[in-house]
């Protein structure tokens, strides 16, 4: 199983849970797809994106379950990240939880 991550915002968590499918942030909707993050691009991600925000998630995503709809392409600093050109189904998410850091300030995985 392939994984990645998508961080969200405590109302985007509650929408994916409570639908069972997230669209996409605005960020996501304004480009077309979703982003995601494989596991050593988390916490860049984070730091860069959603710095100051309180209340995040991390959902760890099998992308082996999107199948076609997953296209890694370069992003910042011309590294391959996951984009998802397709909803976020919930049975695709794997684990997720309160985002959390180590001590070291690397995000803690679900």
């Amino acid at each position: 199983m392939s994984v990645a991550y998508k961080v969200l915002t405590a109302e985007q968590m509650d929408v994916l849970l409570r639908k069972g499918v997230f669209t996409g942030a605005p960020i996501d909707l304004a480009d077309g797809y979703i982003h995601l993050s494989a596991a050593e691009q988390v916490t860049e991600t984070v730091d860069k994106h959603f710095a100051g925000q309180t209340r995040l998630f991390v959902a760890a995503v099998d992308l082996s379950a999107l199948g076609d709809a997953v296209k890694w392409e370069p992003s910042r600093g011309g590294q391959l990240f996951p984009h998802i050109y397709a909803p976020l189904p919930l049975s695709a998410v794997t684990a997720h939880g309160p985002l959390a850091r180590a001590t070291d300030g690397a995000v803690l995985l679900p």
